[in-house]
């Protein structure tokens, strides 16, 4: 890739953004599109100002929403939307400042090294190449500097880590304490509970009632209730629909038009046969929601309550049965956390749904292989000549060539990319996981290997990809070597990759474009008749964790091999960090709160994007005929990975466990300080099923309640 296309690329991608942000602030001020970019303080009640609508400011761009993301503070994030929503801010964090003292180092130490260390040669001297290492002679002593540099980012990179991961421990704790009082605190999820023979029952009471007399309080079973939930769905349609009725009734009654009298004679009689058809569905309800009906229903799963949190954390840890596949118990998930419909898949079956999910998440990495590298063959412009003659065609307008091999390539990657999560997070849904985070978490996975496998080593292999694949199976210890010259050539669309997914991405991100539309086309079809709800959805993390990470390792390998990459990621995670706190305050919601647990697996992946720059080194310094470089180097990877596993054994049994000296600890709180109501009796309430849980739909009210006044 030539320096025009790069700047065709950089241009592009800064006027998007400008353009885009511009847009997305006079469109924040608009009281119309309150519903998209309120959406969670409209959810909440609260209320929203706006200018006069003669205010001229109303319809300026300005950068007030990008000043209060800088003013707001960490305590207030966790105070509003929890720790969960802290771990995305603090991964910008990391970036900004991780990347900010790499910048330094690599542009006042790396690049004058790369840029000076060789003769112009072929013209070639201002392209992406020369200012890389590739620049650099075979077997020059520059490159122990690049050696030095190596060693102070990995042991910068994992201070940063320990120092991100010991504070959002101490966090957790914190949240923990604070919401002491929580039902998942005092509660257990116990699964494939044996039939009692003797009474043909799950005798859950009687078994820890016996194991546990002094702790256990009580327990609710989980039922089969997939009939009873559709029922409450289509009752909860038609009383929306009544409602509908009653709307637009009452906004015809007050135009005072005698030819609607017809029409709202016709709603009428629509609106009493649905409330005949709501009230024989919640007398089928009623029905379905009684004892001897659900007892037939019942299912080898149910949520265990305890009078104490250390009785709760003793049961989930402790193995019940001799039998291992019998009373497994863990720590519920909170109540908002549970996965409802994967509470019927039996435990022993869960394997085979994880094996499952792991086949189509390969299918889907393998066939997304055929874009990946059509999307380098656009790069790539001298090898689609020859593979394609008529894209010569392009060299026939000036500057389109530019465009085609600069920004098309990370745009057409991108718009593929961007489905991919979602095909994961659904594939996530029916691994048999029982709670919501843990589907998210495994889809967090699930999506950042499918990037790196596809997005990093595919757009850095492709061209002789199946010849390097019988190499490397042939040939394993030339893996180093090859990933390395692969790497250092492959600098400059990297960095159109970052400048689409920072610039463009976040900026689309915020701007909301497709609720935008849909809101348009709902006003088309409903009118202003129809009071806007807002457009609330849960917040991303298993879209926004994999695809920042995959930013962090892109900008760690490259760190030493093209430096001028990294001021590119400093602007990556200034835009994303403010964009997110936008998106955090009004947009999304956080569904639930799991106090962290998404931290571990971003610290592995952090890692994991050192240890894979190590290992590109060892091969870069290979390739330059470096052989001392290469083996000082193999000490750097074995300490990266003994602090891998310090960090393991110091921090993730803390985020994995709920440790029996904290729960004790509050325990002895509540007997000191005595709260009003004992929490495991909200506790046992807070886990009753959806379909169990009472439902009034009004239809009393609705049918007293006539469209046409007398």
């Amino acid at each position: 890739m030539n320096p025009h296309s790069l700047w065709a690329s950089a241009a592009i991608n800064i006027g998007l953004a400008f353009v885009t942000l511009s847009l997305f602030s006079v469109l924040k001020k608009q009281p119309s599109n309150a519903s998209i970019y309120y959406a969670r303080p409209l959810s909440h009640r609260h209320h929203v100002p706006f200018d006069s609508p003669s205010s001229l400011h109303r319809f300026l761009p300005s950068i007030s929403w990008v000043s209060r993301a800088f003013r707001v503070t960490e305590d207030e994030i966790i105070e509003a939307h929890g720790l969960d929503a802290l771990v995305i801010i603090r991964l910008f964090k990391f970036g900004i400042k991780f990347f900010a003292v790499c910048s330094l180092v690599g542009l006042v130490v790396l690049l004058p090294i790369n840029y000076g260390a060789q003769e112009v040669q072929n013209g070639s001297y201002f392209t992406m190449d020369s200012f890389t290492i590739s620049n650099i002679r075979r077997g020059s002593r520059r490159l122990w500097v690049h050696f030095a540099c190596l060693c102070f980012i990995s042991f910068y990179g994992m201070y940063l880590l320990y120092k991100e991961y010991d504070e959002i421990l101490i966090r957790r704790i914190q949240q923990i304490q604070k919401l002491k009082h929580r039902p998942d605190q005092f509660t257990i999820v116990v699964r494939e509970i044996p039939l009692c023979t003797e009474h043909k029952a799950h005798c859950v009471d009687h078994f820890f009632s016996k194991h546990y007399p002094n702790t256990y309080y009580s327990y609710q079973m989980v039922y089969s209730t997939e009939d009873l939930e559709e029922s409450v769905s289509q009752a909860k349609s038609l009383a929306r629909k009544i409602d509908d009725l009653r709307e637009s009734s009452m906004a015809k009654r007050h135009k005072n038009n005698l030819p609607l009298l017809g029409l709202l004679h016709q709603e009428t009689s629509k609106a009493a046969l649905l409330e005949e058809k709501l009230r024989a569905l919640c007398h089928k309800i009623h029905q379905l929601q009684c004892k001897d009906t659900l007892r037939k229903k019942e299912l080898p799963v149910a949520f265990v309550t305890f009078k104490s949190r250390s009785g709760a954390a003793a049961a989930a840890h402790l193995q019940q049965h001799s039998h291992p596949l019998l009373w497994i118990t863990e720590l519920a998930p909170e109540p908002r956390d549970v996965s409802w419909r994967n509470m019927r898949v039996s435990y022993r079956v869960v394997p085979l749904y994880k094996l499952g999910v792991l086949i189509a998440a390969s299918l889907l990495t393998i066939f997304f292989a055929i874009p990946v590298t059509a999307v380098q063959g656009i790069a790539k412009y001298e090898k689609l000549k020859k593979w394609f003659p008529p894209a010569m065609a392009v060299q026939l307008i000036p500057g389109l060539s530019s465009i085609v091999t600069g920004y098309v390539p990370s745009a057409v990657l991108k718009a593929f990319i961007y489905m991919v999560p979602f095909a994961m997070f659904a594939m996530a849904k029916i691994a048999g996981c029982t709670a919501r985070s843990k589907e998210e978490i495994k889809a967090c996975n699930m999506v950042f290997y499918f990037l790196v496998g596809n997005v990093f080593f595919l757009s850095v292999l492709s061209g002789s990809l199946l010849d390097l694949i019988g190499q490397f199976i042939s040939h394993p210890k030339n893996i180093p070597s090859h990933l390395a010259k692969a790497v250092s050539t492959q600098a400059d669309f990297f960095v159109t990759y970052i400048l689409t997914d920072g610039l463009s991405g976040f900026s689309l991100e915020v701007l909301q474009p497709g609720l935008l539309i849909w809101d348009i086309l709902k006003s088309c079809i409903y009118g202003c008749q129809r009071e806007r709800s807002p457009y609330l959805y849960s917040l991303p993390y298993f879209r926004i964790i994999p695809l920042v990470s995959l930013s962090v390792l892109i900008g760690i390998v490259y760190a030493v091999v093209a430096p001028l990459l990294l001021p590119f990621l400093i602007v990556y995670f200034s835009l994303g960090y403010i964009v997110h706190i936008n998106q955090i305050q009004d947009v999304y919601e956080t569904t639930y709160e799991t106090c962290g647990q998404y931290w571990p697996y971003i610290h592995h992946y952090i890692l994991l994007a050192i240890i894979l720059m190590q290992i590109t080194m060892i091969g870069l310094f290979g390739l330059k005929l470096k052989p001392a470089a290469s083996i000082s180097t193999i000490p750097l990877i074995m300490f990266t990975w003994m602090f891998n596993e310090y960090c393991k054994m110091r921090f993730l049994p803390s985020f994995h466990h709920y440790a029996l000296k904290d729960a004790a600890e509050n325990d002895e709180l509540d007997e000191k300080f005595g709260p009003l109501e004992l929490p495991c009796e909200n506790a046992i309430n807070a886990y009753c099923p959806p379909g169990l849980r009472p439902v009034n739909f009004m239809a009393s009210e609705s049918s007293s309640t006539p469209l046409i006044s007398s």
